[in-house]
């Protein structure tokens, strides 16, 4: 599922593509590259996707960033949660590229 993101999102012009294989992955890149847009999973070892917002929420440094998250969590309460936790958008697998060039593109603002 990375990997259909990832590819997705390098049809942008100009966007650098930072993996991470777990929330907490997620956070040691977050420290050292500077980063625009985190997409996120719910379902994640070690650290969960909704930690992950959390934790990025509640950095000054890092709290501004646009948050996706993508997951199978269905339900409007997972929605909910998420959302209230500081998530901007919220999509359901199977997912499309399109949908993920969609969102990118509103929330970096590109054309």
């Amino acid at each position: 599922m990375r990997q259909l993101i990832a590819f997705a999102l390098r049809r942008l012009p100009g966007l650098t593509v930072i993996e991470a294989s777990d929330g907490v992955d997620g956070l040691k890149k977050l420290a050292a590259e500077q980063v625009d847009l985190i997409f996120t999973d719910i379902n994640m070892p070690i650290m969960d996707g909704l930690k992950l917002v959390s934790l990025v929420r509640n950095d000054p440094a890092h709290c501004q960033i646009p948050i996706v998250i993508i997951t199978t969590e269905g339900a409007a309460e997972d929605r909910d949660r998420a959302i209230a936790l500081g998530a901007n958008d919220y999509i359901t697998k199977p997912i499309q590229a399109g949908r993920i060039i969609a969102v990118a593109r509103e929330l970096l603002k590109l054309p």
